[in-house]
């Protein structure tokens, strides 16, 4: 069946600027897109981070109106306006109630075109991003992440995830003021309005805020293409004490307007796009390892891939590869079902039109058919392009898209633990500390015969806390290699119930709660003798604090 939605009207300036209007009465609403076809992968290679923070700082103040004034005014009208960049492309975005469309058209005009870069600004932007970035590596989404862009995209810009701290130290004023100029192409734009407007009221707004603006450079940016995989790799980042480990396992993919994309989205669908799909119903409901399993395509402009994840406990880390492992294959290798076929498309083709139902949703629509200049009648026949998909396609494009022999497997938890579970899978294994350096990885390779040293007792610790000696206190009890016990410190008090020893280390993660909420502190130490030092580390807390203390006799 048909979606039943009329084509938008486009027309382009003089200037090149691309205007798509959809006038939408169903509500006295209207919604603005600026989109520009580069984004943060056109960032200069010693400053990354460049686009994004000069699209975040177009809302911080204008030639005419400070950060707070310019607040102020879009806060009086209830509107919203917003500047965000993604890989591919950089959109300014504004809402509004109808009445008020002309005032914010104009001030979302005076944002593109007359930004100030205030410098009290831009040190909050830089502070603020900066303590993101601590925060944003203690967390193993994010861990998992950096390594899996790495080893996928090589020097491709997609494999940068984000920025370090020394690229958002490098900000000024005068860069992205020069970012802004390099933008700034009606001939590289597209604007889009959805709403309750009148077509010829707002072409002459239009042509009265963006007329002036002159040609410039244009064109998709050029990059090689990312590097051809002959071989499966593991890549551990090791997290000591983690109760849980993060699995990524993915491959080079595919680009968002290849013509295989409905295919390889029913395939997914199937696979491990949700709750009933084949890797959630095998990895959570059959055998309990995770709380969730998914499989995903990341597709972009330029290139995209395959990505299979899940987060489970550590003990079962090799067991949960085995477990993807045999799905992938099922998926390349068996005919899917009629009964699961159908589903799939029925849930596809039946959530589509609810994410036109609200304007914002409509409207994200529409910008992303123009910006990956997708058919003209895209979203009329989506529908019947997933209906299309046969159990022939599915098994086509899983054999073209899904390529276990060539997987990058990510893991992201204690490699002393992930180590010997996973090591049958790959012959090529790397492993990271979380801030990206290389290891050794014999390091991590435990005689399976040598005697785990003896931890058990309690240990009186001192722990460095914003500058300040705090006591900790650390009961052990030990069995064999399995370690319980107590965690007493200042933060809050916890229970350890699955550590482990093996040679001189001891891992274990200890469970609290801090005002209502569950917080894991992880504990990675070594003892020598009577003596303990080692790290305490917490997701509410940045960076690991490091302990030393001795047992008590």
């Amino acid at each position: 069946m048909p979606f039943q939605i009329p084509q938008p009207y486009i027309t382009q300036l003089d200037n090149g600027l691309k205007v798509v209007i959809f006038e939408d009465k169903r509500l006295p609403l209207v919604s603005f897109r600026l989109a520009f076809l580069a984004g943060d992968a056109t960032d200069p290679l010693d400053t990354i981070g460049l686009n994004s923070a000069m699209a975040g700082m177009l809302t911080e103040g204008t030639a005419t109106y400070s950060s707070r004034e310019l607040a102020e005014k879009i806060e009086r009208l209830g509107a919203s306006i917003s500047g965000n960049s993604s890989d591919d492309f950089t959109i300014v975005a504004a809402s509004s109630l109808s009445i008020y469309s002309s005032e914010i058209f104009q001030l979302f005009a005076e944002i593109v075109f007359r930004p100030s870069f205030p410098e009290e600004e831009l040190d909050l932007y830089r502070r603020n991003a900066v303590e993101n970035v601590k925060y944003q590596r203690s967390q193993p989404g994010f861990l998992a992440n950096e390594q899996t862009a790495r080893i996928l995209y090589g020097d491709h810009p997609y494999s940068r995830v984000a920025p370090s701290a020394a690229d958002i130290e490098k900000l000024t004023r005068e860069a992205l003021g020069k970012a802004h100029e390099r933008l700034l192409a009606p001939n590289n734009a597209i604007l889009v309005v959805v709403g309750d407007i009148e077509r010829e009221e707002f072409l002459s707004e239009v042509k009265e805020q963006f007329g002036f603006w002159e040609r410039g450079e244009s064109g998709a940016p050029r990059f090689a293409g990312p590097p051809e995989r002959d071989r499966r790799t593991m890549t551990i980042v090791d997290r000591p004490g983690s109760a849980q480990a993060n699995i990524v396992l993915a491959n080079i993919a595919m680009e968002r307007t290849n013509p295989d994309y409905f295919a390889v989205t029913v395939m997914n669908q199937v696979l491990g796009a949700g709750a009933s799909s084949r890797v959630f119903m095998n990895l959570r409901e059959e055998k309990g390892y995770t709380y969730g399993a998914y499989t995903r395509l990341d597709t972009r402009l330029l290139a995209g891939d395959f990505e299979a994840t899940a987060e489970v406990r550590t003990a079962v880390t090799g067991d949960s590869l085995h477990e993807f492992f045999y799905e992938l294959d099922r998926i390349r290798n068996d005919r899917v079902s009629d009964d699961e076929l159908t589903d799939a498309k029925n849930f596809l083709t039946g959530v589509f039109p609810i994410r036109a139902e609200t304007q914002e949703g409509l409207t994200n629509l529409i910008v992303n058919q123009q910006l990956y200049r997708l058919p003209a009648d895209y979203l009329q026949t989506y529908r019947e392009n997933v209906d299309s998909i046969s159990a022939e396609d599915v098994q086509r494009v899983a054999n073209k898209y899904i390529l276990p022999e060539m997987l990058a497997i990510v893991i992201v938890g204690d490699a002393g633990e992930v180590l010997p579970q996973v090591k049958k899978y790959c012959d090529v294994i790397e492993v990271f500390d979380t801030e990206g350096n290389a290891m050794d990885v014999s390091g991590f390779e435990i005689d399976a015969d040598e005697e785990p040293d003896s931890v058990a007792g309690q240990w009186d610790l001192s722990l460095d806390f914003q500058g300040q000696k705090v006591q900790v206190t650390l009961v052990l009890e030990q069995d064999g290699e399995k370690v319980a016990g107590t965690i007493e410190t200042i933060l809050g008090n916890g229970q350890i119930k699955e550590g482990k020893v093996r040679g001189d280390k001891v891992n274990a993660t200890a469970s609290t709660e801090i005002q209502g909420q569950a917080v894991d502190f992880v504990i990675s130490a070594s003892v020598n003798g009577e003596r303990m030092t080692g790290t305490l580390s917490t997701a509410i807390i940045p960076d690991s604090l490091a302990f030393e203390g001795k047992r008590r006799s």
